[in-house]
């Protein structure tokens, strides 16, 4: 049930669709009264109809909606404005914590005497199960079988505590594991573009289809016309209970697009391409709206390609809006016919269709691309936004790795055991992965056609690559097997390992014992080539050092060439039976072939079949057994679970904020530390503070699993925060991995244990970084871990929107540098200390003086900027974080 506001403009009206009345708040008689609306972007035409529809006076009041609409003078505005989006998205990463919060919050409740039962969230909640599965089977029939074994066997005591949480509360619905990528189930079934559910009046409502998710590609549907972004889970947790989502009107860069992509381009060239424009445009924090004469040949698949990666281009979103292109998909991925009536009812009726012959929206900035001029791509080796043209793949890492490695072309080496030798540049993991390329049929079926035609010419994956096919949803499964691709794929190695996110996110699993030995004895510059959104360094697998992210059928391709450090375009893959040489463009497919596959084989039924039932999940998820009831039993000696500690010692009362007295540095980092820095996702190893903690309670090193699946343990996670093995630290020369100078002692430790050594000693914490602080994945404990540590500030040359949310949801201060300040500029190394004074009386946005004192005693002060954004932010701050903000208010 949604609240009905008070609708001072009286803009609600009925819409009857099929026989059937649906309450609307109507824009055009928004528009009547605030100004014409007509030419505000269609995104920014969500967030009207969603104050409209929340107007009460109090937190969404008549100037709010007149902000919206005098956005159009300026295509800026410096608004506050509060947004409820319509449901919450989760995947387990994630998820599990943000469960574990909220069973911890029930228990607060009840400590404060209030009722547990007002922990529920009150917006629908769906929980995917994705990111568990490993790839440590591969190239044979048996492997996903056998890695959804492993997978239930390391992560059943998370599983079991997700199953209580379906029961324990309301409107919370799990997706299990072996289903699919949680973006691309919410694309295919969960999300309806125009959603509805009574209002108090009793009436059904209709209004769009809007979330946040606690993964950054949640900005996936947006190709769905859906307005969604990724948030923090402790922020989207405060969304389900209630919580509006504090925001600053945005600007919106509109991205034209004319012509359409030649022969033999895929969507994932097109992607990399746009990322890269919008990297360079800096989009940060702002909304992206595509439009223009190309949409009309661009498919739905290749719209949410370009949506999914928006946090590597840096917005909050890319928007497509509501056009026939979106009508076709919901009728292909099985939709009812009454919503996909309603839908195109619902958006002519509000001017959120897109007409080739309207006037085009009004933009902050925009800039344009012709697909015509779209050529082949990777991007590596060490972020998605260094596009590197196809044939310039071999230049490009020779020079890096002469720059970057300070190594020269080595001799190959041989690898104990077998019968072959790698070099660097050799491809050890090809991975047909992600939510972003595994949810297109363009480049799944041209994969399967490049792997049908390698076959047939007797080429195979070089011995040495790892290789994975990991769908983003059981659909793929039926298509592929359907046009007999699926049998291709498996003969060169390219065996399905399970239905997840797996190598993307770090779960690549280990490579054969003889080849990570050889990469680790000669210190090799050993190559992922991935169809994935992220090639962060430490991210895909520890042995691998450079990371590219390319279209599936490219992966395939590499796959059999072994090696980046020869021209794909124009040296031969190998050699076919005949003996004659085997180049790319002997095996790759035509637009017509791709097409006429696609059209025999992609159906309505199988999508309706595959979610006729997608809650049940298969006989293991089945046997998993729930204990509990409201409230969690919490496991004492679990390694895996653990009731944290924000709330100890938590009264009805926040207490003042304190001054940020002489912190020391834990750490000064350099640009572009993303969230895989802060908080990795993958391995475990023996030797961190994280290891030796399991390895104290008796857990194996076989039984570590990874980071990411103990998100539901503080201790684990505070050991691992800033435990990337690819992490330096500027405090300390020529070292890589979590360590820091202890400046009470002088001596190098592991940054955990530096920070105990300071928390013990009751010093505070600063962090000292460049630019794109945070970049990357939405992961709330990057934050979380943050203030566990002790850090009270981050000082920073800019911060990624998301992170920055999240330290202020957990009651850590984040300031940037005045423009053109870094440490460097300053000549800040580390050694000094700082203080912080009035921090309680901070206002959003405002200069704030910080006094540092040198090693020597010497005292001088610099100015950096609050990004605390708004008196929202503000007042989850003086709370200690949002959680705390939100108990309190539930429990008065």
């Amino acid at each position: 049930m949604i609240p009905t506001g008070q609708d001072s403009l009286g803009t609600r009206s009925t819409l009857n669709v099929g026989g059937k009345a649906y309450a609307y708040y109507d824009l055009n008689k928004a528009g009547s009264a605030l100004g014409d609306v007509s030419r505000l972007p269609f995104s920014m035409k969500v967030l009207l109809e969603n104050l409209l529809r929340f107007e009460d006076g109090v937190t969404v009041t008549r100037d709010d909606l007149q902000a919206m609409v005098d956005w159009q003078k300026e295509k800026r505005i410096s608004r506050e404005i509060q947004y409820r989006p319509a449901r919450v998205l989760m995947q387990d990463f994630t998820g599990v914590p943000a469960v574990v919060d909220l069973a911890a919050m029930r228990d607060a409740m009840k400590q404060l005497g209030g009722d547990p039962q007002k922990i529920n969230p009150l917006v629908p909640v769906h929980l995917v199960i994705d990111h568990s599965v490993m790839v440590d089977e591969f190239g044979t029939p048996k492997a996903a079988d056998a890695n959804v074994g492993y997978e239930y066997a390391r992560n059943r005591e998370r599983y079991e505590f997700l199953k209580w949480g379906s029961q324990a509360f309301d409107n919370f619905k799990v997706v299990p594991p072996g289903t699919g990528i949680c973006h691309q189930v919410n694309l295919e079934y969960i999300c309806q573009t125009v959603w509805t559910s009574a209002d108090q009046s009793g009436d059904e409502v209709a209004y769009p289809d809007t979330l946040v998710g606690t993964d950054s590609h949640t900005t996936m549907v947006n190709g769905l016309g859906v307005l969604g972004w990724g948030v923090g889970g402790i922020e989207a947790e405060a969304a389900m209970l209630g919580q509006p989502v504090s925001m600053l009107i945005p600007e919106v860069v509109g991205f034209r697009v004319t012509g359409s992509l030649k022969e033999g381009i895929t969507a994932t060239d097109l992607v990399l391409t746009v990322t890269q424009m919008l990297r360079a445009k800096g989009v940060v924090g702002r909304f992206v709206e595509f439009y223009g004469p190309g949409l009309d040949a661009m498919t739905l698949a290749d719209r949410a390609t370009i949506a999914n990666m928006a946090p590597e281009y840096g917005a909050t979103c890319g928007f497509f809006p509501i056009d026939n292109r979106t009508l076709d998909y919901l009728r292909l991925s099985g939709r009812d016919d009454d919503r996909i009536a309603l839908v195109e009812a619902y958006a002519r009726a509000q001017g959120m269709w897109r007409d080739a012959d309207a006037p085009e929206p009004l933009f902050t900035d925009t800039l344009e691309l012709d697909l015509g001029s779209v050529v082949p791509s990777l991007a590596g080796p060490k972020r998605p936004q260094d596009r590197v043209i196809l044939s310039e793949v071999d230049d490009q890492f020779n020079a890096e790795l002469a720059e970057t490695y300070k190594k020269a072309n080595d001799p190959r080496v041989a690898v104990e055991g077998e019968a072959h030798d790698l070099g660097n540049g050799d491809v050890v993991i090809a991975a047909i992965t992600s939510c972003t390329n595994t949810s297109n049929p363009s480049v799944l079926i041209a994969a399967g056609l490049v792997a049908r035609k390698a076959r047939a010419l007797g080429l195979t994956r070089k011995p040495w690559v790892k290789t994975s096919l990991a769908p983003g949803s059981q659909v793929v499964s039926d298509y592929l097997a359907a046009a007999g691709l699926q049998e291709d794929l498996d003969s060169i190695g390219f065996n399905t390992v399970g239905y997840g996110c797996t190598t993307c996110i770090g779960n690549s699993g280990p490579l054969p014992e003889p080849i990570s030995a050889a990469i680790n004895a000669n210190d090799l510059v050993a190559v992922s080539v991935l169809s994935g959104n992220r090639n962060f360094e430490g991210r895909v697998s520890p042995d691998c050092r450079a990371n590219y992210l390319a279209s599936p059928p490219l992966v395939v391709a590499y796959a059999l060439a072994g090696t980046v450090r020869s021209d794909i375009t124009a040296e031969p893959l190998g050699t076919a039976q005949n003996g004659n040489p085997v180049y790319l463009k002997d095996i790759w497919p035509t637009n017509d072939e791709i097409r006429a596959l696609i059209d025999a084989h992609v159906h309505s039924d199988l999508f309706r079949k595959r979610y006729a039932d997608v809650y049940r999940g298969d006989e293991r998820w089945q046997g998993i057994s729930v204990t509990g009831g409201d409230t969690y039993a919490w496991p004492a000696a679990s390694t895996y679970i653990a009731n944290p500690p924000y709330f100890e010692g938590m009264s009805m009362t926040a207490k003042g904020i304190e001054d940020i007295t002489d912190a020391r540095t834990l750490a000064v980092f350099g640009d572009s530390i993303t969230t895989d820095h802060i908080s990795p996702a993958g391995s475990i190893k023996a030797e961190s503070p994280a290891g030796k903690w399991l390895m104290e309670r008796q857990v194996p090193k076989s039984e570590f699993n990874s980071y990411g699946a103990r998100r539901g343990n503080h201790d684990v996670m505070m050991r691992g925060t800033f435990a990337n093995i690819r992490i330096r630290n500027k405090m300390l020369t020529g070292v890589e991995g979590g360590y820091t100078r202890n400046l009470l002692t002088g001596e190098q430790e592991a940054i955990y244990d530096a920070a105990m050594a300071y928390k013990e000693a009751g010093v505070p914490l600063v962090i000292l970084a460049g630019k794109e602080y945070g970049t990357g994945s939405s992961r709330d404990w990057a934050a979380k871990g943050t203030v566990l540590l002790g850090v009270r500030a981050v000082i920073a040359e800019s911060f990624e929107r998301i992170h920055r949310s999240n330290l202020v949801g957990m009651g850590v201060l984040p300031l940037q540098f005045a423009d053109g300040d870094s440490a460097a500029s300053l000549g800040l190394d580390g050694s000094e200390s700082f203080t912080i004074r009035n921090v309680a009386g901070i206002q959003p946005r405002q200069d704030v003086e910080v006094e540092v004192t040198e090693a020597d005693g010497h005292t001088r002060t610099i100015v950096a900027r609050c990004r605390i954004d708004t008196y929202n932010e503000l007042e989850y701050f003086h709370a200690g974080g949002i959680l705390p903000y939100v108990l309190r208010k539930l429990a008065a």
